[in-house]
């Protein structure tokens, strides 16, 4: 595992945020982060190189629409560790929450990597706090370019 640093640490250590996870397999494999100062979607390109991403920018206002969808998951997993609801009430099964459902259907197309999509590596860092929080993730990434 990573070593754990303060938000300033990985910020001076060239580490981005990451807002929104979209999908996770012994480690993030898609979600929304900053690359080059700007929101950008990541996807994991190969499994079996868990490190590389296919990388593409989004809007600002589509990365505005990700965090709300990602804040809703976030206040129900703070319920969920609660004890206060059970996975049966995640919402990303449908149906549960309408602005939720709502939002997939209007992100789903800028979650596919387009064909100019860039190859990084991206390296994890972690910030210590809570693994799941309404501003995002207790991992960050740090990008470099792919072979």
């Amino acid at each position: 595992m990573a070593e754990i640093r303060d938000e300033e640490q990985l910020i001076a250590r060239g580490f981005r945020r990451v807002y929104a996870e979209l999908e996770r397999y012994d480690g993030p494999r898609a979600g929304l982060a900053d690359v080059d100062g700007s929101p950008h979607y990541f996807q994991g390109h190969d499994y079996d190189h868990a490190e590389e991403h296919l990388v593409w920018p989004a809007s600002e206002e589509t990365a505005a629409l990700e965090r709300e969808q990602w804040a809703i998951f976030a206040e129900w997993n703070q319920r969920y560790e609660a004890g206060e609801a059970g996975p049966e009430s995640h919402p990303g099964h449908g149906g549960i929450d309408a602005r939720y459902d709502e939002l997939t259907g209007l992100l789903a197309p800028h979650r596919r990597p387009p064909a100019g999509a860039r190859r990084l590596i991206g390296e994890l860092g972690y910030d210590g706090g809570a693994r799941y929080r309404i501003d995002g993730l207790d991992h960050w990434f740090r990008w470099h370019p792919a072979g």
